[in-house]
């Protein structure tokens, strides 16, 4: 089935979301968007919304304000490069709580990666990842995913701290564990506190976005 193009009206509210959140780091509330678009009912604002939505370009979470993330058809359309939230600092070490950076986004080359709506940026601190290239100061690229296969990188939560390891399956004890790639930091186990939240797809080098291995 053919795309349906989105009308005036449509990119106009696009654009204004792409501006708002790229100056502000979040998207806009329903009172912003209905100013911006010189509108005074919400419903007019709903029914531009719903149409992007089901033209792909955005997707809303409704249990949320102010949850809108334009997908990589939306960034196709306005021809402006993909927006990524800058999350924090995750440890590549012991683990230690994330930082949360709010209203901080990075603008990327829809080229680098897998783009959507559900990639961030973290920020490395600490060098247990040194061997896999990927070093204290680092910037990386983390994919939200649910499944994972022995050797991905991910970021986990342990004991409700975020770290940076690679993940490991076998079929002999210790069967399943984090493993640093500098050998002066011990292994992890897996026990009920440990959650891989994600992984890692990319990193930050010298100006250049390289695949992780």
């Amino acid at each position: 089935m053919r795309q349906t193009a989105p009308t005036e009206r449509q990119k106009q509210l696009l654009e204004m979301i792409y501006k708002f959140v790229k100056d502000t780091g979040y998207p806009p509330s329903f009172e912003e968007m209905k100013d911006s678009l010189n509108v005074v009912s919400n419903q007019s604002v709903i029914d531009l919304l719903t149409k992007l939505e089901s033209q792909r370009l955005i997707k809303r979470n409704e249990s949320q304000a102010r949850s809108i993330a334009i997908l990589p058809l939306g960034y196709e359309v306005l021809g402006n490069p993909p927006l990524v939230p800058f999350l924090g600092v995750s440890h590549a070490g012991a683990p230690i709580s994330a930082i949360e950076i709010s209203g901080e986004w990075q603008t990327m080359s829809p080229n680098v990666a897998r783009l959507n709506e559900e990639v961030f940026l973290l920020k490395v601190s600490g060098d247990s990842m040194i061997n896999a290239s990927i070093e204290d100061g680092d910037i990386i690229l983390v994919k939200h995913q649910k499944e994972f296969v022995s050797g991905d990188i991910v970021l986990a939560d342990v004991d409700g701290e975020s770290t940076i390891k690679r993940f490991i399956s076998q079929d002999k004890p210790p069967y399943l564990f984090l493993k640093p790639e500098n050998p002066k930091y011990p292994i992890i186990h897996f026990t009920s506190t440990v959650e891989m939240k994600g992984k890692v797809i990319s990193v930050l080098k010298g100006g250049q976005w390289l695949s992780i291995n």
